[in-house]
């Protein structure tokens, strides 16, 4: 690495909190950023195939984004306001019903929670809980929900777990889809799990889970498996909570991840890209009959960031009124899924496997150790991309559903290039 930029993470090492974990996987400091393209402060250009982990889905610095957020900066636009009706958020919200919901056939309610998708993990919870009267979620292995208590409790991985310095309790975990490898259908266990009375599981307030598992190493459920969750939720009177918050706003092809598998979920979760352009934003979607809520009874002082809102609207706006989105992301997600197929049969002396969909894909090197030199060498020649799994051994692939073909294929090759050097 270039000293100038040794020199200056000095500041961030004496400075900053030792739980700082991107820069240490990639120790630059970076300036600007445009498209899929980061610079440092000393001008080497890095692709980025990890996209804010999945909350740039439109890329770095949308000049259309930017534009709506200047000219709403410029004309006086509340920034901030609580939970206030205004312009932005009915513009926001009209636009959302227009463009997403009703063609689907969905009508939900807006809940706008604090800034974060862990804070839409927990309002959730605590509403699942508040409606049916129940305490108790389940959750599935490997699911990744976020790391404050609720949301810890029912996230998996048990490095994550152990930070939370007491006993995380409301949760029962389950199999997810393939989890018990290839013909055997974990929703089978399930359901007689909770047709049992004797079980030992409690029938539960909700079921929480993702459609494709981000942190979790990129694990895909089956539409089959996912119209089976849905109908014993249905079946048991549990509600269904689908985390949207990482595979959705286009990241699998569709706005919804679900989408594919015709469900319509109790509580839909959804932050990271909404905004668009990388401002803290996040939602929940409920069915009406669920917004049970008393005036103020779960609030907060950041909720519905105005601003973000704002440029939420320009990216539904620019790119979810186009009819051929959907069939880019799919025709990207093809290009992207051939070449890491090429790249794990190429791979010599070690089992790679691809998985995902859309563009939400993985490459699985079978061990950490190896997916972490993968990945460092990566870094060396010019790609950001980042590890995911129970045992980091899955190189996540998240690049902007807008990535240019010459940036794509920049940062295939030098993937490329980065497996063979360590095969």
């Amino acid at each position: 690495m270039p000293s100038g930029n040794n020199a200056n993470l000095l500041v961030f090492e004496g400075l900053e909190s030792n739980v700082r974990s991107y820069s240490r996987s990639f120790p630059v400091v970076f300036r600007t950023a445009s498209g899929a393209i980061l610079k440092d402060e000393d001008g080497r250009e890095f692709v980025d195939f990890l996209s804010g982990a999945g909350a740039l889905n439109y890329g770095h610095n949308d000049t259309d984004l930017l534009r709506d957020a200047i000219r709403y900066l410029e004309s006086g636009g509340i920034v901030h306001g609580l939970d206030m009706a205004t312009s932005a958020k009915r513009e926001f919200m009209e636009c959302v019903d227009a463009i997403i919901l009703r063609p689907r056939g969905l009508a939900y309610k807006f809940q706008f929670p604090g800034p974060t998708g862990t804070n839409a993990v927990e309002a959730a919870l605590k509403l699942a809980r508040k409606v049916t009267g129940r305490r108790s979620v389940i959750s599935f292995t490997n699911g990744f929900h976020g790391v404050s208590l609720g949301a810890l409790a029912v996230t998996g991985n048990r490095y994550y777990r152990d930070g939370a310095g007491l006993p995380l309790a409301g949760a029962v975990f389950m199999p997810y889809d393939g989890y018990w490898g290839v013909g055997n259908d974990t929703s089978d266990y399930l359901d007689s799990v909770l047709a049992d009375a004797s079980s030992g599981v409690d029938l539960p307030a909700a079921v929480i889970m993702e459609t494709v598992q981000g942190e979790g190493g990129i694990n895909t459920a089956t539409k089959d498996w996912l119209k089976s969750i849905e109908r014993l939720c249905k079946k048991y009177g549990v509600l269904l909570i689908v985390d949207d918050i990482q595979a959705g706003c286009g990241r699998t092809g569709s706005f919804f991840s679900f989408d594919f598998a015709d469900l319509a979920p109790d509580i839909v979760l959804l932050s990271k890209s909404l905004s668009g352009c990388g401002l803290p934003l996040s939602l929940l979607l409920l069915k009406p009959e669920l917004d049970v809520w008393r005036p103020g009874e779960h609030n907060g002082t950041f909720r519905g960031n105005n601003l973000a809102l704002v440029t939420a609207t320009a990216a539904l706006h620019k790119y979810w009124t186009k009819d051929n989105f959907s069939e880019e992301i799919a025709e990207t997600g093809r290009i992207v899924s051939k070449r890491l197929e090429e790249i794990a049969q190429r791979g010599r002396n070690h089992s790679f496997s691809v998985r995902g969909r859309g563009m939400m894909l993985g490459l699985d090197c079978s061990t950490g150790k190896l997916a972490e030199k993968i990945v460092s060498k990566a870094f060396q020649e010019g790609l950001v991309v980042e590890r995911c799994g129970a045992e980091d051994e899955v190189i996540k692939l998240l690049p902007p559903l807008t990535i240019d073909r010459q940036a794509l294929q920049r940062g295939l090759d030098i993937l490329d290039t980065s497996v063979q050097a360590h095969t």
